[in-house]
């Protein structure tokens, strides 16, 4: 659960900064494909780090 709420805020985080910045559709896309990349990778390793701790 920790990995796809960390893809979904990725991807929102990504597409906001494209908008602010002025990007087209592709812009958009192509910033929220990094960040949903980005937030599954955080949230991947938070899951890791939670497994172990527990």
């Amino acid at each position: 659960m920790i990995v796809i709420g960390g893809m979904i805020l990725g991807a929102a985080v990504g597409w906001r900064g494209a908008v602010k910045r002025g990007g087209n559709r592709m812009d958009i896309a192509q910033y929220a494909g990094v960040g949903v990349i980005a937030g599954g990778l955080l949230g991947l390793f938070a899951t890791i780090g939670v497994e172990k701790v527990l």
